[in-house]
């Protein structure tokens, strides 16, 4: 229902007819008359949706990990855990004026699919026994200074949970950067009065937290949102194309703790989805699937899909081209919405996406499965997870002569894993339209220089970072670059290049 909400609303308000996902597991709009907000307004939340706090100096939306309570690997569901935190932090007195922004994602697989580190806080299941439990990580962040975040201590209990981290934003609002923005973040705070300090300070506040909350508030933890269905059996068809059918089978499905089910997930291209799309996605659902979840890949997972309803389901994809295969793969590239539609953006990362699009059906091909991610922003801002992705991308502009021009800086060897967070290293700076030749240039270096199984980060230390720019170092010479108009106009866009970045702030 609440896609068939989301598929009315474009058609009705947005020039597009389509939206966003984004990598904060939202969805943006863009276009909208300001007269028809109210009815737009209204429109969401009678589907159960909101844009409270979707931004602002505020507890952003709490994500969670899509694989809750699917994955065969998890300690347990944090489902219920992630959405008791979501409803007890939104509209509530504490956190309406923060410092700045604070960001929380969950996480019960051994997998970190929630990248928890990368937050202010992140919070992974950790069962004692069988009691329920976790270990929360404390100020994280993105940005141009990025931070891994660091564990409180060993092990929280359930009933710790919320005490722990309402004792974090009364810390956070009492005593984070409220002058500076670019210091206002939790992560700097932790940096100006040290980590030991500001542990000590949570755990002091938390039991003045325990103390004055309510019973009420502390009881706030449901049973599991979703009780898996029984498995129906669904004639089994022919797919549309059996070589193309096995090849998506092999990359957007996987197995579920449950019996007869699995999980299925469609790669949406740049997060950018149409109304007819979405009302599809939300009728094959209730035909063949039980919930869906977005991802911070600008993804959808589909849950709760009986195996016997995938060829039925893979064809109905096929007919509005969401059956793409290496769903999470090198070919499935994520991108913020830049300067389409964010003030403080420098480029368009679409148009990147879009070149890279091409090549990963042209020259790179071979290599599109590959278990490697590519990431774009438009600004130094990471709004595109740039520092956490094998090769990274963000917009910048250089200043030759009396003119701006629009380039990428290259970073490599990013990531995160389940206690640890691997933020890129700067490799070389290049003009937007030279982007897709040095990233191609890379991935053929990768896979012609690479020793047998080597993984993409065991490959850049081993050869190191000084070959690696070599190979690219006649893309970042910029003598002559006035004689060559196509280098000013920007990826994506139709017009020269203008430096026009201004004060504001995406949603994501």
């Amino acid at each position: 229902q609440q896609l068939e909400a989301l598929a009315e609303i474009c058609d009705q308000f947005t020039p597009s007819r389509s939206c966003h996902l984004t990598t904060r597991q939202d969805v943006q709009l863009y276009g909208i008359d300001r007269p028809r907000l109210p009815a737009l307004l209204r429109r969401l939340a009678a589907a159960g949706l909101t844009t409270r706090e979707a931004s602002g100096n505020v507890v952003r939306n709490v994500t969670c990990c899509p694989w809750a309570g699917i994955s065969p690997e998890e300690s347990f569901d944090i489902t219920p855990y992630a959405q008791a935190m979501s409803d007890y932090f939104l509209r509530n007195p504490v956190t309406q004026l923060l410092p700045r922004k604070v960001k929380i994602a969950f996480e019960g697989c051994s997998v970190d699919h929630a990248r928890v580190l990368i937050h202010d806080i992140g919070v992974v299941a950790a069962s004692k026994g069988d009691e329920p439990g976790f270990r929360i990580f404390i100020g994280g962040g993105l940005g141009p200074t990025p931070r891994a975040a660091q564990l409180l201590e060993p092990w929280t209990s359930a009933e710790w949970l919320l005490p722990t981290m309402e004792a974090v934003l009364r810390m956070f609002d009492r005593l984070g950067e409220r002058r500076v923005r670019a210091r206002a973040r939790l992560k700097f705070l932790i940096e100006e009065v040290g980590w030991s300090a500001f542990r000590q300070w949570v755990l002091d506040e938390r039991q003045a937290v325990w103390a004055t909350q309510s019973g009420q508030a502390l009881g706030v933890f449901a049973q599991p949102v979703e009780q898996p269905p029984v498995a129906e059996q669904f004639l089994v068809v022919t797919p549309r194309d059996e070589e193309a059918f096995n090849r998506w089978r092999a990359t957007n499905v996987s197995a579920q703790q449950q019996d007869g089910f699995v999980s299925v997930l469609i790669r949406v291209p740049f997060g950018d989805i149409t109304a007819d799309q979405l009302r599809e996605v939300s009728r094959l659902a209730q035909r063949c699937a039980w919930g869906i979840r977005l991802t911070n890949t600008q993804n959808l997972l589909l849950r709760f899909v009986p195996r016997t309803a995938l060829s039925r389901l893979y064809n109905e994809l096929a007919r509005v081209n969401l059956a793409l295969p290496f769903a999470n793969r090198l070919a499935d590239i994520t991108r913020c919405p830049g300067a389409d539609s964010c003030l403080s953006a420098i480029t368009h990362p679409r148009g990147l996406a879009q070149a890279l699009d091409a090549l990963m059906r042209n020259g790179l091909s071979s290599m599109a499965e590959w278990p490697l991610s590519i990431k774009i922003s438009g600004c130094p801002n990471s709004c595109g997870h740039h520092h956490i992705a094998d090769i990274g991308c963000f917009g910048m502009a250089v200043k030759v002569g009396e003119r701006h021009l629009p380039c990428y800086q290259l970073l490599i060897g990013g990531g995160t894993s389940t206690g640890s967070a691997q933020f890129g290293q700067r490799l070389v700076r290049v003009p937007a339209g030279r982007a897709p030749e040095a990233i191609n240039r890379l991935l053929h270096l990768y896979a012609t220089e690479r020793q047998q199984d080597e993984s993409f980060p065991a490959f850049i230390s081993r050869i190191g970072l000084e070959l690696v720019q070599k190979s690219l170092q006649d893309l970042t010479d910029l003598t002559g670059v006035e004689q060559q108009p196509e280098l000013w106009t920007d990826l994506g866009d139709d017009e020269p290049f203008v430096l026009a970045a201004g004060k504001g702030e995406c949603a994501e």
